[in-house]
């Protein structure tokens, strides 16, 4: 099964973002005291060969936070309209909809005047092209730090236990969301074989 034209760009292209390549490896601090002690807890971190502490990724947006404030801000066209596919780590008890290596989809939109709407506009019409029945839910308590106002997320009651399929919200830099890939394939998976 495979993800259909959406996550291969076009839509974002048309919408006026740009494509990010994100490395699989990062300096651990851009993660710590931003993405909650849960998640925290399950970063894969190491020392390097230059003895810096760095860590498998374990989500996209710290990264893109970071990239933001150290030089795109200044170099990029306001507002940043950003999409990525990335590979994550987290050390999480492997089961149906949740791996220890999964691949984040996103979109970040950056800078001052980014529109909440156009954000969650494009991750509804995702889940929409996918055919993947969903609820949106609005104004949650996200567990990640770096938001500064109640985040949004879409669930897939058929997936059970592990229901969400993909969450964001507003920090400091701007607003974006991300799926969980294998979630959606697997929400997929469902709808074909139970006729959601």
């Amino acid at each position: 099964m495979s993800i259909p034209s959406p996550f291969c760009g076009g839509w974002f292209i048309e919408a006026g973002y740009s494509e990010i390549v994100l490395p699989a490896i990062w300096e651990a601090e851009t993660f710590l005291g931003k993405i909650g002690p849960e998640k925290e807890s399950q970063m894969w971190t190491f020392r390097d060969r230059g003895r810096r502490n760095v860590c498998l990724v374990p989500e996209a947006t710290g990264m893109v936070q970071e990239l933001w404030n150290n030089g795109w801000s200044v170099t990029m066209p306001k507002p940043g309209r950003l999409f990525y596919v990335a590979r994550c780590y987290r050390y999480e008890r492997p089961q149906a909809g949740r791996y220890r290596e999964f691949t984040q989809f996103g979109i970040e939109a950056l800078g001052p005047s980014v529109s909440r709407n156009e954000v969650v506009a494009l991750m509804k019409a995702c889940l929409e092209e996918l055919a993947i029945p969903y609820t949106f839910k609005d104004k949650v308590r996200r567990g990640l730090r770096y938001y500064i106002d109640a985040g949004f997320e879409t669930e897939c009651a058929a997936l059970g236990a592990v229901r969400q399929l993909g969450g964001g919200g507003r920090y400091a830099e701007g607003i974006g969301w991300a799926f969980g890939v294998e979630r959606l394939l697997l929400a997929q998976t469902l709808r074909n074989s139970s006729g959601l």
